[in-house]
């Protein structure tokens, strides 16, 4: 993204980040998909843990809301989607078309840091593709968070979708907004966070893999310990039926419900349950 529109985007994603730990660090990898922008944070010597962002306007920086408190316990490695707002550029006319192919973006991201063995942590789309990265690569994944995840264990409802819609074929900062506050209820939203929203809607973004939800043999078969987080007043899909599903099928599961948050309120506008269930779950040996 050039010119004046990109200079929105980029002074919008700033202002975000600037929440971030002072002490914070952006990294570029190099992979074969393009450079991947990285925000890190917390001791080089703690454990890896890498964060994936929402779809849509979502970015690395959105994490803000947690980065102190889980960079006391790891090396946090937030990363902008390739082919999505944010940071990250793309390498000419190679993106990610399938799984495998964001599959080899990630181990390239992660050889480039020199973490051989992460946590993995995702929101929505984010943790769409974190579920699908542990299953194709759980020698990898030490454990893995969901939140609020999106097409792992039960689809999208019928309004919401008819609600996005207007927001893939043709996104403006208008709609972007009107949508964002039907979801989220009409709640309070974060000013920064939703005016880099706003500008990340005429950002040249690529079209995203996407694909079937996981079949039921495959999450009987994932021994990463997992901890699945949904929104109770989320408008994306049915979170009683995520929540049953995911403890039906996966064999090291721990779910919770999040009161009184939406799913696009994620993960900025975090409850404080958020961290503790985090913070709990990563620490537990």
């Amino acid at each position: 993204m050039t010119g004046h529109d990109g200079d929105l985007f980029r002074v919008a994603y700033d202002k975000v980040l600037a929440k971030w730990p002072a002490d914070h660090e952006a990294l570029t990898v190099a992979t074969p998909f393009g450079p991947t922008r990285v925000n890190a944070c917390g001791p080089r010597d703690a454990p890896a843990l890498l964060l994936l962002p929402g779809g849509g306007g979502a970015t690395s920086a959105s994490w803000y809301a947690q980065a102190a408190q889980l960079g006391r316990i790891r090396r946090v490695y937030a990363v902008d989607l390739v082919g999505a707002p944010g940071l990250s550029g793309p390498a000419g006319d190679r993106h990610p078309r399938t799984v495998a192919d964001l599959a080899d973006w990630l181990d390239a991201v992660l050889d480039g840091l020199g973490v051989t063995e992460t946590d993995v942590g995702g929101h929505s789309y984010g943790a769409w593709i974190a579920l699908r990265y542990a299953l194709r690569a759980p020698g990898r994944v030490r454990r893995l968070f969901l939140l609020d995840p999106t097409q792992c264990f039960a689809g999208f409802k019928a309004a919401y979708l008819l609600r996005a819609l207007p927001m893939l074929v043709r996104p403006t900062p208008r709609g972007v907004r009107a949508f964002l506050e039907w979801e989220t209820g009409g709640d309070p939203l974060d000013p920064d966070w939703l005016r880099l929203q706003e500008a990340a809607a005429g950002f040249p973004s690529r079209k995203p893999v996407t694909g079937p939800r996981p079949s039921a043999d495959a999450l009987r078969g994932l021994r990463v310990p997992v901890l699945l987080l949904v929104a109770a007043n989320s408008r994306t899909h049915d979170p009683t039926e995520v929540a049953a599903r995911a403890a039906g099928l996966l064999p090291r599961v721990e779910t919770a419900v999040l009161p009184d948050v939406s799913h696009h309120a994620l993960p900025q506008g975090a409850p404080a349950a958020l961290v503790r269930h985090l913070t709990d779950f990563l620490s537990d040996s």
